[in-house]
């Protein structure tokens, strides 16, 4: 109960915001300084966390957690500061790690100008202030400034520290509180170094998510009451499940409607377009790759095995909201003309199948949700980035601002091209092999959702390959020829992302290995196995006779 690995994974990024954040702002030399020390941080962390993932013993068996830490916290209710990881919350965890480093170096330039990389020209900055004014958010569209180099990387490390804790909190009451942190620096990163309507964007986000995180308190506190327990460790809550089921139906409620808003889920979705749309490209690429993540996490790490009764009594209508949230978010990305919104919306649509595969309550289905969490991380982490240094390029987030961009710069169309076909799951890429066991464990137990579902794959071929066409093929546009290709730093940002798209798409079985074991875990905690596969009548006389 004190290896003390995890407890180090978590504080390492802790230690460098905080470095980060000491040094001088005025000295002439702090920016450059502040993104050495941030990438050299996040790249130890990335490291150490692949050496725990390695060492992570997948035939344990009854061992679900392993790297167990607890201390005592607050005594008087039994909190403590108690870290452990399964399969899932470690792919996870390793996911998040390895996206940072590309986020830092993605961002290395972003904000060394007044305005920064990202930033639209005047005339598209205007029109955002006409429509928010429009609208009656005359306060909506912020003043461009100078922006803080040091705060803008400290924020990415304290960030860091938020999301590696709480996929490997054990406490429910210390994960409450890691929930509820994560909204600090994303709500700065954000309204501080975001677009036109930053500050609008991030108070909706935050709203939201504060909203969610009331929930979740209110119900964090009804388990701690009805529980016979009275704990917050997740392995005794989970060894002694609610036994009455209106309580449970009540309390999963609350969870459930804080993870939905988290991830998002359809129809607790507003939010995601407007905060994707205006965050920085870096800060985008955390907040869909791997903070909504917390969301569809918290299905499986809470709602499932606390709740089992009640989980199994609301997955239908569940099932019903990941259906529509595909076909709904997919025909919103086909019609968008901003570039990040529309990055934004598929993700909404990726949520989905997430959402189908957990709820399907299938070995495949559990496994391929997790897998595509991981491989919907790394894929729309890379294109966010890589849309990220298109608009740097051409300081506009229209997509009708563009065309022909392939003659000018290959490089950053081949990349943008591969990682649009991840997020279209081609075969050969890793989300292939997530979105197959999905609807194929879906289609098990639900075939009528797993038909609808697929549908999905085919809207998004569409806004995929539309948005490439109208960016980088056809005539070129006259702003865009006279953009520069990506150099050596912008183009490493990418490639490691794409390179584990590739491998995981050709290899999953180490990733899977990892998985299933938590998978079949929580299934049980449910008391769902897979179903039994069907024989034909011919088959099953053959059956009979043949001896």
């Amino acid at each position: 109960m004190h290896d003390p690995t995890l407890l180090i994974l978590v504080l390492i990024p802790l230690v460098g915001s905080l470095g980060v954040f000491a040094l001088p702002e005025s000295s002439p030399g702090t920016a450059k300084l502040a993104k050495q020390v941030s990438l050299g941080v996040s790249l130890i962390v990335a490291v150490y966390a692949v050496v725990v993932l390695f060492r992570f013993d997948t035939g344990r068996g009854a061992d679900r957690f392993q790297y167990m830490f607890s201390v005592n916290w607050i005594k008087a209710f039994g909190a403590h500061i108690a870290f452990g990881a399964d399969g899932i919350a470690l792919v996870l965890v390793t996911m998040a790690v390895l996206l940072v480093p590309a986020v830092i170096l993605a961002s290395w330039n972003s904000f060394d100008s007044r305005s920064g990389a990202e930033e639209e020209d005047p005339a598209v900055e205007r029109q955002s202030r006409v429509r928010a004014r429009s609208r009656g958010a005359t306060r909506a569209v912020a003043p461009r400034r100078k922006r803080s180099v040091r705060n803008y990387f400290g924020l990415i490390l304290l960030l860091e520290f938020f999301m590696v804790g709480v996929f490997t909190a054990t406490d429910v009451f210390l994960f409450y509180v890691f929930f509820e942190a994560m909204l600090i620096p994303m709500y700065f990163i954000i309204g501080s170094f975001g677009g036109p309507r930053r500050q609008y964007a991030a108070m909706k986000f935050f709203l939201y998510s504060l909203a969610g995180g009331l929930l979740m308190l209110a119900s964090v506190i009804g388990l701690y009451i009805t529980s016979p327990t009275k704990t917050f460790s997740i392995t005794t809550l989970i060894a002694h499940p609610l036994p009455n089921d209106t309580t449970q139906k009540w309390l999963f409620l609350g969870f459930f409607i804080a993870f939905a808003i988290k991830a998002p889920l359809i129809p607790f979705h507003t939010w995601l377009p407007d905060a994707g749309a205006e965050a920085p490209a870096g800060g985008a690429a955390l907040l869909v790759g791997v903070l909504d993540k917390v969301g569809t996490f918290g299905f499986l790490r809470y709602c499932l095995p606390l709740f089992p009764d009640a989980s199994r009594y609301f997955a239908v209508p569940i099932l019903v909201l990941s259906v529509i949230g595909i076909l709904y978010a997919a025909f919103l990305a086909i019609g968008q003309r901003d570039m990040k919104r529309l990055v934004a919306y598929t993700s909404v649509a990726h949520f989905g199948f997430i959402g189908l595969g957990i709820f399907a309550f299938t070995t495949q289905g559990g496994t391929g949700a997790v897998l595509y969490m991981v491989n919907h991380g790394f894929s729309t982490g890379a294109l966010f980035i890589v849309v990220g240094l298109l608009i740097a390029r051409g300081k506009s987030r229209n997509v009708d601002d563009y065309g022909g961009a392939a003659k000018v710069t290959p490089i950053l169309a081949g990349l943008f091209l591969l990682t649009g076909l991840s997020a279209l799951a081609l075969p050969g890429m890793s989300t292939f092999v997530s979105e197959f066991l999905v609807l194929v464990g879906t289609f098990t137990r639900y075939k009528g959702f797993a038909i609808v579902a697929t549908t999905g794959i085919i809207l998004a071929a569409i806004y995929v390959l539309y948005l490439y066409q109208r960016t980088f093929q056809g005539p070129t546009a006259e702003r865009v020829s006279k953009f520069r290709d990506l150099n050596a730093r912008e183009i490493f940002s990418v490639a490691p992302l794409i390179a584990i798209i590739i491998f995981l798409g050709v290899y999953p079985k180490p990733v899977i290995d990892v998985i299933n074991p938590a998978v079949r875990a929580t299934l049980h905690n449910v008391h769902k196995t897979d179903p039994a596969p069907k024989l034909g009548e011919s088959g099953s006389k053959t059956g009979a006779n043949g001896k």
